[in-house]
C-alpha cells in the first residue's frame, strides 16, 4: 500500500492482477472497506499482514472482494461495447466461438449473463459463446435451481450457458492452490474454496441437472477432488453427456493421469502456461520442489492415456492468440525467447496441439458441427498465410491469420 500510496493517496485505488486471484490497493481504499488489524481473513482468501498483523494492501482470492464490492459497475451499454470490442479481437486471432468461464459476480467483476442476453437478442454476437454460470462458493446447494432457471432465461440466439464453473482452488504463486503436501519452506498446503463433499454432491446435482461442470483445478489436490467429484456423479448417475472438463491441470500426481480417460473427463490447457518465465521460475519452482515440479502441465502423459483434450486461454490473464499457445504445446518454450524447454518430454504434436484448440474446443462447448472440415459442416474457416506444416512446428505462431470465417460470413479480413 505504500506504494500505491506514494503514487495516489487522496483517492482509493483497486489494481487486480492479471490472473485475477489477487489485488492491490492503497491505504485509501482499505480504510473505506474498513479494513485494518483486527479483521479476520476471509474463508476463501488472504489478508497479506506485515510484522504487526497490519495489512500490506495485498489481497488474495476472496479477500479481493472485501474492497472489490465499493468499485463503480460498469454501465450496461459500456459492457456491450466491451464484449464487441473483444469479439473483434478473438475473430482477428481466427477464434469462432468460446466459453466464458464466468458468467456471474466475481473479484468485483459483475454479472455478464445480461449482456450476453442482450447481445444475442440483438444479433450482436457474430461468435457462439457457452457460458459458465459462476457457482458462488459462499453458498451451498441451494443454488442449483437458481443456476437452472438463469440457465433458461439465459439461452437466446448464439449464446447458450450450458455450463456451471466451479473454482476449486488458487494459484500456486499465492500458495492457495490446493495441494496434497505442504509448500516448500512452509507448512501450508493451501486452499480448497469447496469443501469435497459439497463438491461431490454439487457435481451429482448439477449432472443429473444435464449441466455441464467446468471445474477450475490447479494444485494437485484441487484434480483429486475433482475427479472424485466426478466419479462420484458417474457412479450416482450414470454415464453423462455433460462434457465435464478439468482446467488449468497445472500439477496433477501421476496416480490420477489415467482417471481423466477412465472417468471421460476432459482436460481443459492453457498450454501458453507450460514454459519456463519469470513466474515459472521466480514464483513457482522453488515452492513446489523437485518432484511436483516433474508433474506440471503433463499433456503428453494425457494424451497417451486417451484423455479428451481441449485447449483455451483464459484471456483476460494471458494473450487469446491460439497460435502463441500451440506454439508453447509443442515446444514447451516461451514465444519470444530460446530458453531451455520445460518438461520437453510433455510436449504434443503440432496435428494434436491444432485438434485440440479446434475440434477439442468445439467438444467441450457442445458443437459437433465445428472444430473440423468435413462436406456439410458448418461453414467456420480460418485461413492462415502459410501452411504450418511445411515449416517448423517450432514456428507456428509466426503465421497470421489473413481470414475468419463464421457460418459462411467473414468476420475478419487481414486485408480489408
Amino acid at each position: 500500500r505504500q506504494a500505491l500510496d506514494r503514487a495516489v493517496s487522496d483517492r482509493p485505488v483497486y489494481l487486480p492482477n492479471r490472473d485475477r486471484h489477487g489485488a492491490w490497493v492503497n491505504s485509501r481504499a482499505l480504510r473505506l472497506a474498513g479494513i485494518d488489524a483486527e479483521t479476520p481473513d476471509p474463508a476463501d482468501g488472504r489478508l497479506e499482514r506485515d510484522h504487526s498483523g497490519v495489512p500490506t494492501g495485498m489481497l488474495h482470492e476472496g479477500a479481493m472482494a472485501l474492497v472489490a464490492r465499493l468499485v463503480p459497475e460498469p454501465t450496461p451499454q459500456r459492457r456491450l461495447d466491451a464484449l464487441a470490442v473483444a469479439q473483434l479481437r478473438l475473430h482477428e486471432l481466427g477464434v469462432v466461438a468460446w466459453q466464458d468461464a464466468i458468467v456471474g459476480e466475481y473479484a468485483g467483476s459483475g454479472d455478464l449473463l445480461p449482456t450476453y442476453v442482450t447481445a444475442a437478442r440483438d444479433n450482436l454476437l457474430t461468435a457462439r459463446v457457452t457460458g459458465a454460470l459462476w457457482w458462488d462458493r459462499e453458498r451451498g446447494l441451494e443454488q442449483v435451481a437458481e443456476l437452472a432457471q438463469r440457465r433458461e432465461i439465459g439461452t437466446v440466439g448464439r449464446f447458450r450457458p450450458l455450463a456451471v464453473k466451479i473454482m476449486v482452488d488458487g494459484v500456486v504463486e499465492a500458495f492457495t492452490a490446493a495441494m496434497l503436501a505442504p509448500y516448500v519452506g512452509g507448512d501450508g498446503t493451501g486452499t480448497s474454496f469447496v469443501d469435497a463433499a459439497l463438491l461431490r454432491e454439487a457435481v451429482r446435482e448439477l449432472d443429473l441437472l444435464g449441466f455441464q461442470v467446468h471445474v477450475h483445478a490447479i494444485g494437485d489436490r484441487a484434480v483429486r477432488d475433482a475427479l472424485d467429484a466426478f466419479e462420484a456423479a458417474r457412479d450416482s448417475n450414470g454415464p453423462s453427456g455433460g462434457r465435464h472438463h478439468i482446467a488449468h491441470l497445472q500439477v496433477v500426481h501421476p496416480d490420477d493421469v489415467d482417471r481423466f480417460a477412465a472417468l471421460d473427463v476432459a482436460a481443459n490447457m492453457q498450454a501458453l502456461w507450460a514454459c519456463h518465465d519469470d513466474q515459472m521460475d521466480d514464483l513457482t519452482l522453488p515452492v513446489l520442489g523437485p518432484e511436483r515440479v516433474g508433474w506440471q502441465y503433463p499433456f503428453a502423459d494425457l494424451h497417451r492415456v486417451g484423455t479428451r483434450l481441449a485447449c483455451g486461454s483464459d484471456w483476460p490473464v494471458s494473450t487469446p492468440d491460439p497460435l502463441q499457445a500451440i506454439k508453447v504445446a509443442v515446444t514447451r518454450v516461451e514465444p519470444g525467447t530460446d530458453g531451455p524447454p520445460l518438461l520437453p518430454e510433455q510436449s504434443l504434436s503440432l496435428p494434436t496441439a491444432l485438434r485440440a484448440y479446434t475440434a477439442g474446443s468445439a467438444y467441450v462447448t457442445h458443437d459437433d458441427d465445428a472444430g473440423v472440415l468435413r462436406p456439410g459442416a458448418r461453414g467456420d474457416l480460418v485461413v492462415l498465410d502459410r501452411d504450418v506444416f511445411a515449416a517448423p512446428a517450432a514456428d507456428v505462431d509466426q503465421a497470421r491469420v489473413d481470414l475468419t470465417v463464421v457460418d459462411g460470413r467473414i468476420v475478419h479480413d487481414r486485408d480489408a
